[in-house]
C-alpha cells in the first residue's frame, strides 16, 4: 500500500500510485463517515506532546544533535531557527524516524516512543511533516490532491467523483476554506503559485487530521503577502494541532507570535519570546549576527 502519511508522494510517483490504489481501506486507518480514524491514542494528560530528552546524533564522529532536550505542548506553536548545520533537520528527521538516535529518549506524548517505531508507524501515530518544497500532484486538481491524501477508500482517478463519500467530501471542503483554496478546488495543481502549493500540501497533511505538524521553512521564495497569509493559516491552525516551524525569516517568525527555540551545534543554546532571544549575546554571536 503507498504510503500518504507523514512525507507526500511526489508528482513523478502519481502514476505508480494509481497503479498501486485500490478500494477498500487504508493501511492503519479508515476513514469514519470521510474522517480519519487514527489507531493510536496519544496521552498528552501532562500537558507535553512531543518530549526530547537528551538526543544525541553522530555523523561519522560530527554530532548532528549533541544532547538535545526539549518539550513541545500540545497544541502549541513552536519555532526553530539557528544557523545552518545547527541540527533542526537531524532534530526533524529523528522525531519522524527517518534517522535512529545514539542516544537520548523521543517520546509522542507519555507513551509512545519514538525511537522504537517505523516511519509510517510514526506517521499513522498522527504526526505530518512538511518539506521546503510542495510536493504535490501537478496533473491533479487541488480537489484530486486532498482527496488523494484522504485515508481509506481510494480509486482510479478518473471515477474520483463516483467514489468520494459524503464525509470525505465535507471534510476536503472544510479543509479547502482553511487553507484558502476553496476557489481553486477544481485547478490543476501545476498551475498554482507557490504560495498556493504550499497550502495545497499543508491541507494534504491537515486531511489526515494529525495532532503535530512539522513545517521546514514554509515561507521560503513566497512574496510577502503569501508570508503573511500562511502565518495567518498558522496562527488558526494552533490549539487544534501542534505546529512546529523551521525557520529563517524572522520577520515571519515575529508575525506568528510564538515561542522561539534557538538550536547551535545540535543543543539548545536560547529559548524564549522572539525579542527575549534576539537580545541574547550568544544568539546574536552565532546567527542573528551574522
Amino acid at each position: 500500500m503507498s504510503e500518504f502519511h507523514g512525507r507526500m508522494a511526489r508528482p513523478g510517483e502519481a502514476q505508480a500510485l494509481r497503479d498501486d490504489l485500490q478500494p477498500g481501506s487504508g493501511e492503519g486507518g479508515s476513514m469514519s463517515g470521510g474522517h480519519l480514524v487514527v489507531p493510536r491514542q496519544i496521552d498528552v494528560s501532562h500537558k507535553v506532546i512531543l518530549y526530547l530528552e537528551g538526543v544525541t546524533v553522530s555523523f561519522d564522529g560530527f554530532k548532528a544533535l549533541n544532547d538535545l532536550s526539549l518539550s513541545i505542548d500540545n497544541g502549541e506553536m513552536r519555532a526553530i531557527i539557528g544557523p545552518n548545520g545547527a541540527g533542526k533537520t537531524t532534530m526533524m528527521d529523528v522525531i519522524t524516524g527517518k534517522t535512529r538516535p545514539d542516544a537520548g529518549k523521543v517520546f509522542l506524548g507519555q507513551t509512545l516512543d519514538l525511537t522504537r517505531m517505523s516511519e509510517p508507524e510514526i506517521a499513522r501515530s498522527g504526526i505530518g511533516r512538511k518539506f521546503q518544497k510542495p510536493s504535490v500532484f501537478e496533473q491533479a486538481s487541488v480537489l484530486e490532491n486532498l482527496w488523494l491524501a484522504c485515508e481509506g477508500e481510494k480509486g482510479w482517478l478518473r471515477s474520483l467523483r463516483e467514489r468520494i463519500a459524503p464525509g470525505q467530501a465535507r471534510r476536503i471542503d472544510e479543509v479547502m476554506e482553511t487553507v484558502g483554496l476553496t476557489d481553486s478546488r477544481d485547478r490543476m495543481a501545476g498551475s498554482l503559485s507557490h504560495g498556493q502549493k504550499q497550502w495545497l500540501e499543508i491541507g494534504m497533511l491537515l486531511i489526515q487530521e494529525p495532532k503535530l505538524l512539522l513545517l521546514d521553512e514554509p515561507v521560503a521564495g513566497l512574496s510577502d503577502e503569501e508570508t503573511e497569509k500562511t502565518a495567518v493559516l498558522l496562527r488558526q491552525l494552533a490549539g487544534k494541532h501542534s505546529v512546529v516551524v523551521v525557520e529563517h525569516d524572522m520577520h515571519f517568525v515575529e508575525r506568528l507570535g510564538c515561542r522561539v527555540t534557538v538550536l547551535h551545534q545540535g543543543h539548545v543554546l536560547a529559548e524564549g519570546d522572539l525579542a527575549t532571544v534576539q537580545a541574547d549575546a550568544r544568539v546574536i554571536e552565532v546567527y542573528l549576527g551574522r
